[in-house]
């Protein structure tokens, strides 16, 4: 931040004109730190983190009927790995000093934007401990309902509710930014920190999707499309989550929205660049797709971490096929753009099946957004059009608006009528739909081949090598061949 302001200062903008500061983060990325001391107990545990599966699978076991959806109707999620509770859950369980920390009292838990504005606002001298509704929302811990923390909740994980920070709105005034211990003077000191948004409900307000049945979908290391329900939580049946999209005010409704989302998009091309070095950065993708046009009948499954929506199969795992002699980089490059954007097809029916409404065209935003051949495909995988800002870094702009449209700073309305048209570019679908539909019907036959890949294994022996009679029935039917073969050939002897 204070590198930026010196920037500024380079360019001839007067710093003393920034009015607000707004936050947005990774969401369910989960923190606990020390109160006392002000650092971190452990590392982050991420989003996309798959250590807590055993913990997952302990919780669905206590559930009736092992049931992942038991906890939907009052946080909108079900019971997975995504969810900053039971990152939580598994800190508490496996480092000692969060136990310690928990039972003295001295744990403070947060989302990656507590955190921020903890340390912001003074950290251990004074810091203010908060989140708002929409980061709230992603823990498994927050009842969407009544918008509070929710104490049946907190009791199923046996979650201390006293380390849980208070919630708020998305724009409001949290609290004042002071100068932190490293610096001897902050440029921005004594600015009011008054917007807070998860990234995926950021970029939602930055694309001013502020009418029942507005969508976006954001294309970074996950894919999420968003669409906002209004001032009713819609549960889904087809493996979206309800989640808050937003509350522009202490004072204002929550509005809700149904979400997709798909955990690897463009991590795929990462993957691509830096575990097989098919291209040295990751811009490049486009043209080594663009060069053969086609993916030749390779399919790519980028279920790294398990599937997410519309699945929720956390025993997938990354599958490519499809493969012939004749399959080269190029072809595996276009398999990888079309992966992200047969997952967003499915996540945009599912959406479509839930509201009834299907939608007409998409608006787009992130950083895979400037390879034109993605936003292409994407066009003709949904055969509807796909309309992406000129500025599209959507989720920063609407962080910004709520920070300036909080009650104190009113920099700016949000009020509809209040609100400019933006520019943007279109991309309209050029295939014919027989032909996107055939290759999405083969897309889905490649999910299922990557289902139930983390199954049980059959039982080693003590040399650590698998033992045929680890198989009930395979050892039965072997020693009834020997029984045969012994007695068969006891037979023929005594016949000589």
């Amino acid at each position: 931040m204070e590198r930026t302001c010196e920037k500024l200062t380079q360019l001839n903008i007067d710093i003393s004109n920034i009015k607000a500061i707004g936050v947005t983060n990774q969401r369910e990325t989960t923190l606990i730190w020390d109160k006392v001391t002000g650092e971190p107990l452990y590392n982050a545990i991420v989003w996309l983190d798959l250590r807590t599966q055993s913990t997952v699978e302990r919780l669905i076991n206590k559930t009736p009927g092992r049931n992942k959806n038991h906890l939907k109707h009052k946080t909108g999620l079900p019971i997975s790995t995504y969810f900053s509770a039971v990152k939580l859950r598994w800190l508490m369980d496996n480092v000692a000093e969060v136990q310690e920390a928990v039972l003295s009292r001295r744990a403070m838990f947060g989302t990656v934007d507590s955190w921020l504005i903890w340390c912001l606002t003074g950290g251990k001298s004074g810091g203010v401990h908060c989140t708002d509704v929409t980061n709230a929302s992603r823990t498994m811990l927050f009842n969407i309902h009544t918008l509070d923390w929710d104490p049946e909740l907190c009791k199923y994980f046996d979650i201390p509710m006293e380390i849980l920070p208070k919630v708020r709105s998305s724009s409001e005034i949290y609290g004042l930014m002071k100068i932190c211990s490293s610096l001897k003077s902050g440029a921005l000191t004594g600015i009011p920190l008054s917007g807070c948004l998860g990234d995926q409900s950021a970029a939602l307000v930055g694309q001013m999707c502020f009418q029942d049945g507005q969508a976006k979908n954001t294309y970074g290391t996950g894919c999420f499309l968003l669409r906002n329900t209004g001032l009713k939580p819609v549960m889904s049946d087809h493996g979206l989550l309800t989640t808050v999209a937003y509350k522009l005010g202490r004072d204002q409704p929550a509005c809700y929205a149904l979400e997709g989302s798909v955990a690897i998009a463009g991590a795929v091309v990462r993957w691509l660049k830096d575990n097989l070095g098919i291209v040295q950065c990751s811009t490049e993708i486009e043209k080594l797709a663009a060069s053969v046009g086609t993916s030749y009948g390779c399919y790519f499954v980028p279920a790294f971490s398990g599937l997410y929506a519309p699945y929720w199969e956390p025993s997938a795992r990354g599958i490519i096929c499809g493969l012939t002699q004749f399959t080269n980089k190029s072809h595996l490059a276009f398999a990888a753009l079309e992966a992200v954007c047969f997952q967003t097809r499915e996540i945009l029916d599912a959406m479509n099946q839930d509201s009834g409404i299907p939608l007409t065209q998409l608006q787009v935003d992130g950083g895979m957004t400037s390879n034109k051949l993605l936003m292409q495909l994407q066009a003709d995988i949904l055969c509807i059009p796909v309309v992406k800002p000129s500025m599209p870094e959507t989720t920063a702009l609407g962080a910004a608006m709520a920070a300036g449209s909080a009650e104190g700073v009113s920099v700016w309305s949000l009020k509809p009528e209040d609100l400019s048209a933006v520019t943007s570019d279109k991309f309209d679908p050029q295939i014919n739909p027989d032909e996107s539909e055939l290759r999405y019907a083969r897309w889905k036959k490649a999910v299922q081949k990557s289902m139930n890949w983390e199954t049980s294994e059959p039982v080693p022996n003590g040399n650590g090598e698998t033992s045929i009679f680890s198989s009930a029935p395979l050892g039965l039917y072997i020693l009834g061949s020997m029984f045969m073969l012994i007695g068969a050939k006891y037979i023929a002897g005594f016949q000589d």
